[in-house]
């Protein structure tokens, strides 16, 4: 029997939103204050997935300036009807400055997954969330998660609204319902609509984002209810099995092959082992439901034998059967007849004619000026941007950090001009905690120097100069195994210095210091607070799993 490993979608892929369409299937991802917003991964198999061009790369799309850390894209929906991919997502502008949460709501549609991407059309801000159902008699709903900014706690999580959306007028019509408030467990969110055999389904996230995080279901002969709760929620969670290492499980969406099996996409975390801190994020897993008394059960069905203390087996394993077995997955089963993962080790290059899609920027569209594959052919220029706090205008490209053991290296040349020009390799969760290793300038001997800073909930410190070179490249590095990591340098690729101080990978995960929703990056940055416009060339970037 073949098998696949889970998660599917390693690093930070929050929220999935799965979909199938002919022999493909598509999943979308929260992406936050990480730019181009909605990232969006395709697959014929479920095991094998590959990148499609994000979505909200436009700033007439998407415009996040200014916006906090764990602000931007919630949940996604990725939805298709009538020939069209529709897109819904939220661009959250506060929602942990006070009892106030502000949540525009968007759609987009397109006749391709990969564009182009209609004008947005703002719809409500009564909550995140948003998710759109396309009924079989032509009619298309809205439902998103209902913000109570007067209750306190889980009672903020007031319930799920229902609202028609009129593609004619492009608007929401008709009245505003509250179809479901959740179960016991609390805090409804994320919301799915689905039919089948005359019943309506919904399927909601429950229990916070953390260890309590689950999936609950609910159904109903008509769209506006009354829904009646599984009789066993929630769907999934891994609440109460600390030994699985797919933990979190909860926030999901599913869909049906094309055989009429379902697959469920939830969302999962992997703590670092011995630890509470997961530094790769909240990542995305693939699990199987089945059908009995038309109520969805993750497979096996619920049954005597499956009962555990009274309870369905409802927490997520770590292998689960692809619907489609292809030669390809045949050959990359090893004896067990699990599906090795293909490698995440990448060597980026800097000579073509757009910079890579696995790199992500802050909260606004690149401008190719500062980001310039021209400037210097074979070579990347960033031209240096606000500091590594400002949530305006920062120069950073960074690729999410997927595997706990991992080496980042890249080669640079920079003449700074001053000590407040400088670039680097940098390890960051949000502007609050983050690790950088910097080349720049010191003020009395006018040298070059090389310092490892770090920011850990919020206090600065920096290491002592490293006295280098004036003229020619350097090599910057990051190696991390597990907990730990360090930064290295070298003066020609080949023989490193290793650099104080060690760096703790809890720092950069959503559990430290705080409520987070992202996970660990690592990339480039370039920095000048006095006249923004210093530079920095580089000729690579390495991510080695």
């Amino acid at each position: 029997m073949i098998k696949a490993k889970n998660p599917v979608l390693t690093g930070f892929h929050a929220d999935p939103s799965i979909l199938r369409v002919g022999d493909w299937y598509y999943i979308a991802n929260s992406t936050f204050e990480w730019y181009p917003g909605v990232e969006i991964h395709r697959s014929r198999d479920l095991v094998s997935w590959e990148s499609v061009r994000s979505p909200l790369g436009e700033k007439r799309l998407l415009d996040m300036e200014g916006a906090e850390a764990s602000c931007g894209i919630w949940a996604p929906c990725l939805s298709w009807s009538d020939g069209l991919f529709y897109l819904i997502y939220t661009n959250v502008r506060s929602w942990n400055s006070g009892p106030w949460k502000d949540t525009p709501n968007y759609l987009t549609t397109a006749p391709s997954v990969e564009g182009p991407w209609s004008d947005p059309v703002y719809l409500d801000s009564s909550g995140f969330d948003p998710s759109l159902f396309h009924d079989d008699d032509g009619r298309k709903w809205l439902v998103n998660m209902e913000w109570d900014y007067r209750k306190t706690g889980s009672a903020q999580f007031s319930g799920i609204l229902l609202q028609e959306y009129s593609p004619a007028e492009k608007r929401l019509v008709g009245p505003i319902r509250k179809i479901f408030r959740g179960s016991e467990i609390g805090m409804v969110e994320g919301p799915h609509l689905y039919k089948r055999n005359g019943w309506y389904y919904i399927l909601a996230a429950e229990g916070g984002t953390t260890w309590e995080h689950a999936a609950t279901v609910a159904r109903s002969r008509a769209i506006e209810g009354p829904y009646e709760p599984h009789p066993f929620n929630p769907l999934i969670s891994s609440y109460g099995h600390p030994e699985t290492p797919i933990q979190k499980a909860g926030h999901a969406s599913w869909c049906d092959t094309d055989d009429g099996r379902t697959y469920l996409a939830y969302l999962c975390g992997r703590p670092l082992p011995g630890t509470l801190y997961c530094p790769l994020g909240r990542e995305t897993g693939i699990t199987e439901l089945v059908w009995k008394d038309d109520w969805p059960w993750v497979k096996p069905a619920g049954g005597a034998a499956l009962l555990e203390g009274g309870r369905v087996k409802n927490w997520p394993d770590e292998t689960f059967e692809p619907p489609l077995i292809t030669e390809e997955l045949k050959r990359a089963a090893g004896p067990d007849g699990i599906v090795a993962l293909p490698s995440r080790t990448k060597e980026y290059r800097f000579t073509g004619n757009a910079i890579d899609g696995d790199f992500k920027s802050l909260r606004v569209e690149r401008d190719p000026d500062r980001y310039s594959l021209t400037a210097r052919p074979g070579w990347l220029r960033l031209v240096g941007g606000q500091s590594p706090v400002s949530r305006y205008g920062q120069t950073l490209l960074a690729v999410r950090q997927r595997d706990f053991a991992f080496e980042a290296e890249t080669k640079l040349e920079i003449d700074p001009v001053s000590f407040q020009h400088m670039a680097g390799l940098t390890w960051r969760y949000d502007e609050t905690n983050q690790y950088l290793l910097a080349v720049s300038r010191n003020d009395g001997e006018r040298k070059r120097t090389l310092n490892a800073m770090t920011m850990v909930d919020k206090v600065f410190t920096r290491g002592d100069d490293i006295y280098l070179p004036e003229t020619g490249p350097l090599w910057l590095g990051l190696t991390v195994d597990g907990r730990y990591g360090r930064f290295r340098y070298s003066l020609d690729g080949v023989n490193w210095v290793i650099l104080r101080p060690t760096l703790d990978s809890a720092v950069l995960s959503d559990e430290y210091g705080g409520l987070g929703f992202t996970g660990a990056f690592t990339g480039l940055f370039c920095v000048d607070t006095q006249t923004l416009s210093g530079g920095a060339d580089f000729e690579y970037f390495l991510y080695k799993a």
